[in-house]
């Protein structure tokens, strides 16, 4: 099994949550997202990001309007809506059971390696 397997498989589940906890903040366009994502070391290239953003967005959870740029042209700047913030809540409590599950189960390995 390759482990680069599993990890991208891990960092596509959680992107969707990511970038949601983004757009809570404040609203945002694609480069930017991209390079916020790069800070946290969640790579990610357009071609991933634009088929989210519409997908989030054709699902309602997400909105968009066209901002002038001083540098260049108009941008599309996501921001949640009402349904995506309600949505973030849903993700947020399933991430803590998820983040729970794994840490429960790190520690007994780790208590059990110590034996």
């Amino acid at each position: 099994m390759n482990v680069d397997n599993v990890k991208s498989q891990m960092r596509k589940g959680m992107l969707e949550y990511c970038i949601l906890l983004l757009l809570h903040r404040e609203a945002s366009y694609a480069s930017n997202i991209i390079q916020n994502l790069k800070e946290a070391h969640l790579i990610v290239v357009e071609g991933t990001l634009y088929p989210l953003l519409t997908r989030l967005k054709n699902d309602g959870l997400l909105a968009y309007e066209w901002v002038e740029s001083t540098q260049g042209p108009p941008r599309k700047y996501y921001r949640l809506t009402e349904s995506g913030e309600v949505f973030l809540l849903e993700l947020e409590s399933a991430w803590d059971e998820l983040s729970d599950t794994v840490n429960h189960l790190k520690q007994k390995r780790l208590i059990s390696k110590d034996l």
